[in-house]
């Protein structure tokens, strides 16, 4: 950025004000948007406002355009249409950036150009800064995420994306409001992180005196509280928290839905959860297949079902559920993985099926966890080391997960401890021991299935990375 340039506007702000001017004032009344103006007819008079883009003096006529949240739209200022000092005002005192107010009429230039022929202007806001040079849009990744509103600015198209991003979460909380679930709210900040396996941020409560954490699920272990206490169908979508690493499928903060259902089991929610996909992919994007990540995928089928032991038996011909936590080990090392091996076993199957299913491309269903992996689950009456639960896997990772869940309070009692269990070996990540919710299930929680899945899977369908798909993604301050 220029400092001379901003001098400039600086001392063009500071003369307006001298003449009485107000530079920004408290609203305007816009009666069109440009998109509006664009589509009316020939000599219909507009009242329309935007960002102007571009100015090209000609001496007795000024060609400019205007930006607004609807589209592009060039205005023509002639000298002898407007005051002659309204024109050389506007010529010594405006800039590319600021904002202005116009009102005039609509007609087509000599090379057909749909445009506004002004007869009043206002000033709305004076642009200090200046917009970038040779605005082609940003080019550094990390500048743009930081400075969104330039970006928005130099991609209108990229407005579009959050526009999508809103059908797509409306569409999944009309869906279920159809299906009889009651949207609820339930605390952000938590005296015991649960619901999750993921490391919480703590804070602290000053006039309490006391450390609490920010939300790992939304509200798993509350909805379940529901559940004890009369509720049969609830949901909740808002902003959950994980203190861990970034990737292009992780964030720190993010959106995330989860829904429980009693008298449900798991194949109830898996046939709701395929429903309410495809309403929630045709509705936002107008189909059902993609191109994400190097896979094609058709969301356009009855999707088929993926054994989680057999698939790693398949692939690495190993038995996760006989193998000692040495061979896994071992293996692990084989493959070139990253990984702790002070951390449970139950983590060190996670890791190894986290590269299985990384050549699956989904819609699919994966089903038949061991026990170890899921400590919220009921266990498979059929087979106890199994549990009743299911991931959805799309394009190589996970986009949603749900089970019937654990409403034993003696089985939930011994599974919580084996995770403070973990905890104490330092994984950070194993679910905290929550009492309080042992008690609430000792009163009887009815069968009840739930279900999540965060925003990864709207970035997915993008086939952009997380962080692209955040409004205002977190970043480090800028030294």
């Amino acid at each position: 950025m220029s400092q001379d340039e901003r001098k400039i506007r600086l001392a063009k702000l500071n003369k307006i004000k001298q003449e009485g001017i107000d530079p920004y004032p408290a609203r305007f009344d816009k009666k069109n948007s440009l998109a509006e103006a664009y589509n009316s007819k020939i000599s219909a008079k507009v009242k329309t406002a935007g960002r102007i883009m571009t100015i090209r003096d000609m001496g007795r006529l000024c060609f400019c355009h205007l930006m607004d949240e609807s589209r592009k739209m060039q205005i023509v200022l002639q000298s002898d249409k407007i005051k002659p000092e309204d024109y050389k005002w506007f010529i010594k005192n405006l800039d590319i950036g600021d904002f202005i107010g116009v009102d005039g009429e609509i007609f087509k230039t000599k090379k057909g150009e749909i445009s506004i022929l002004v007869k009043n202007y206002i000033l709305l806001a004076k642009a200090i800064l200046p917009l970038p040079e040779k605005w082609h849009g940003l080019k550094d990744e990390e500048i743009k995420l930081r400075k969104r509103y330039l970006d928005f600015i130099a991609n209108p198209e990229l407005k579009k994306l959050f526009y999508r991003k809103a059908k797509f979460w409306q569409t999944t909380r009309d869906f279920l409001r159809n299906e009889g679930f009651l949207e609820v709210e339930t605390p952000v900040l938590e005296t015991t992180a649960g619901g999750a396996d993921a490391e919480p941020f703590i804070t602290h409560h000053n006039a309490l005196d006391m450390d609490l954490y920010l939300r790992i699920s939304m509200g798993e272990l509350w909805q379940k509280r529901l559940m004890v206490s009369g509720f049969e169908k609830t949901f909740e979508i808002g902003r959950q928290f994980r203190n861990e690493g970034l990737s292009r499928e992780h964030l720190q903060d993010y959106s995330q839905m989860e829904c429980y259902w009693a008298y449900a089991d798991y194949q109830d929610m898996m046939r709701l959860t395929e429903k309410m996909y495809k309403k929630i992919i045709k509705e936002t994007y107008g189909k059902l297949k993609f191109e994400i990540a190097g896979f094609t995928v058709d969301f356009d089928q009855t999707w088929p079902q993926i054994d989680y032991v057999q698939k790693i038996k398949t692939d690495f011909d190993i038995d996760v559920t006989k193998i000692t936590k040495e061979a896994l080990i071992k293996k692990l090392k084989e493959l070139k993985i990253d990984f702790d091996s002070n951390i449970a076993k139950a983590r060190l199957i996670d890791i190894l099926w986290k590269q299985v299913r990384k050549t699956i491309s989904g819609p699919a269903f994966l089903i038949n966890h061991p026990v170890e992996v899921s400590p919220l689950a009921k266990r498979d009456l059929k087979n106890p080391n199994r549990v009743q639960r299911f991931q959805i896997i799309l394009a190589g990772s996970e986009m949603g997960n749900g089970y019937s869940e654990l409403n034993d309070p003696i089985d939930q009692e011994e599974r919580f401890a084996q995770q403070a269990q973990m905890r104490e070996a330092g994984d950070k990540e194993a679910q905290m021991h929550d009492q309080d919710f042992i008690e609430a299930l000792e009163y009887g929680m009815p069968p009840t299935a739930g279900f999540g899945f965060s925003e990864r899977l709207f970035s997915f369908l993008e086939n952009k990375t997380a962080r692209e798909c955040q409004i205002f993604p977190l970043m480090k301050p800028e030294k």
